[in-house]
């Protein structure tokens, strides 16, 4: 967990006023860097992992933490390569329908299993595979021609809601599999015991990357938070406590950053929408940080994966 002293709102605001924003954001970093490199090293420790399995709730951070890893990976003189599960997807006519009717792709259902088991098993066993990419836009799986081979000692980093599901993986010996559940793990203070939950970071982010790469509104944001909530308690916290590791991915300085991508925004929630009071919920937040240009926020970041600007491809 992050020091405790350091996870309050007057800390957070007196770092920026006092013009020592890169110290506060070199604090977050580190604090990443440092998780990544024991997990690393445990990794490393294990001689017989062909796969690492990231998984987590929505906007966690997983996919620059898979690229990340790998980095950290190099250094040890591993060969490692990520993937997403999302690439995985059934197309959207056979998606599997909530109760409501709509396309539900918070089940593991919605990921083409047999598909995966058949690209996993090639792709450990060194053949070459033509790996799937999912067009969200036309909701469908499309073969672009990458091809994929796994060098001898390579490891396998994919990353995905559903990663630490044994459905998806059964088919792997566990000596092979390590696994990590990454989320955001500690909660900012506002003063005493009274605690800013670890939702809001994860709402906040994923309403930032809604609005960049969809232009999705964060009343409609906020209107789909519920069943994302529903599918991570069905589909992704069961299966928490099977992790070899756990990667805590809050940092100290995202509130006062994502204030300046999301508040004029959230502001535009009109007053008669049922999705006014988590909005007014959520600017109340905002309101206690003093805000922090994006341009403090290394490109490597998990949070340029919600603001934009990655090294990587995170889209």
């Amino acid at each position: 967990m992050i020091d405790e002293s350091k996870r309050c709102v007057a800390y957070i605001n007196q770092m920026i006023e006092s013009g020592r924003a890169a110290e506060l954001v070199a604090e977050g970093e580190d604090y990443h860097r440092s998780q990544l490199r024991r997990i690393a090293a445990d990794i490393c420790s294990r001689e017989h992992v062909r796969v690492v399995l990231i998984a987590g709730p929505s906007s966690s951070g997983k996919t620059t933490t898979s690229h990340r890893l790998c980095m950290e990976l190099l250094e040890h003189g591993k060969h490692p390569v990520a993937l997403s599960l999302d690439n995985w997807f059934l197309n959207g006519r056979d998606i599997p329908l909530t109760k409501e009717g709509k396309k539900d792709y918070e089940s593991v259902y919605a990921v083409d299993i047999k598909q995966l088991y058949q690209d996993l098993k090639a792709l450990i066993a060194g053949e070459k595979v033509a790996v799937p990419t999912f067009n969200f836009s036309d909701e469908k799986r499309e073969l672009l021609g990458e091809m994929l081979q796994l060098k001898r000692d390579a490891i396998l980093v994919l990353e995905g809601i559903h990663a630490l599901n044994p459905v998806l993986t059964k088919h792997i010996d566990a000596s092979r599999k390590y696994k990590i559940y990454a989320a955001p793990m500690s909660p900012v203070s506002l003063s005493g015991d009274n605690w800013i939950p670890t939702y809001v970071p994860r709402l906040l982010r994923r309403m930032s990357r809604d609005l960049r790469t969809r232009g999705r509104s964060p009343q409609k944001t906020i209107a789909l938070w519920p069943s994302v909530i529903e599918g991570e308690v069905e589909w992704i916290e069961p299966f928490r406590k099977e992790a070899d590791a756990e990667f805590d991915t809050s940092m100290v300085y995202e509130l006062p950053a994502l204030r300046m991508t999301v508040e004029a925004a959230l502001q535009t929630v009109p007053a008669s929408a049922a999705e006014y009071g988590m909005a007014e919920s959520l600017l109340r937040f905002l309101g206690f940080f003093t805000p922090l240009e994006s341009s403090y926020v290394p490109h490597d970041s998990i949070l340029r994966e919600f603001i934009g600007g990655s090294q990587f491809n995170v889209s």
